[in-house]
């Protein structure tokens, strides 16, 4: 009988300790955003070259080892694979310049993808409930897209502390979560 509120308190112990674990590694991740944004860029940069080379490394295998793949679906393996792997290489000799690039990209896709939401807002303003707040949506979503199209190195970099500051919220709210979690309220 005394085996479930053992096993009950284990996996609340459990939920807590993972809750609290996730809350200080964002709030870690945030702070270090915050005073190196540039060193975490390059961080950031430095994983996904790493996943790059190892994807290559799969996809040229995938192509050389496979004996049930077409000989076209082996080169294309193979192909890719190098093509993976140059890039992740390419991007480790240069890593500062690399995150400037991948900020630059991403600034512009988050730019582009901000217009078209902002578009399909204003297109489908007839079935909407708000037509003011749809408006609204689509002017701020269309202006922060070009805002962005223009100055995408800027943007990136907004959004990149805007992550930093909300990983440290997150955190924040994360660890309290932890602290309190499984307490009956008041």
């Amino acid at each position: 009988m005394h085996a479930a509120p053992t096993s009950t308190k284990t996996a609340f112990d459990g939920i807590r300790i993972a809750i609290g674990v996730g809350g200080s590694l964002a709030l870690i991740v945030g702070v270090v955003i915050l005073v190196w944004p540039g060193k975490t860029a390059m961080a950031v940069t430095a994983l996904v070259a790493a996943y790059a080379i190892v994807a290559g490394v799969i996809y040229a295998a995938i192509g050389g080892l496979s004996r049930t793949k077409g000989g076209w679906a082996r080169v294309g393996h193979v192909l890719l694979g190098l093509i993976f792997i140059v890039a992740g290489v390419i991007a480790f000799t240069s890593l500062g310049q690399t995150a400037v690039w991948l900020g630059a990209f991403l600034g512009v896709l988050v730019g582009i993808l901000w217009i078209v939401e902002g578009v399909i807002a204003l297109s489908t303003l007839s079935q909407t409930g708000s037509r003011v707040w749809s408006i609204v949506f689509a002017i701020f979503s269309i202006v922060a897209g070009v805002v962005l199209l223009f100055a995408p190195l800027w943007g990136a970099m907004v959004l990149w502390m805007l992550m930093g500051i909300s990983l440290i919220v997150l955190g924040v709210v994360n660890i309290v979560r932890a602290i309190t979690f499984g307490r009956v309220p008041r």
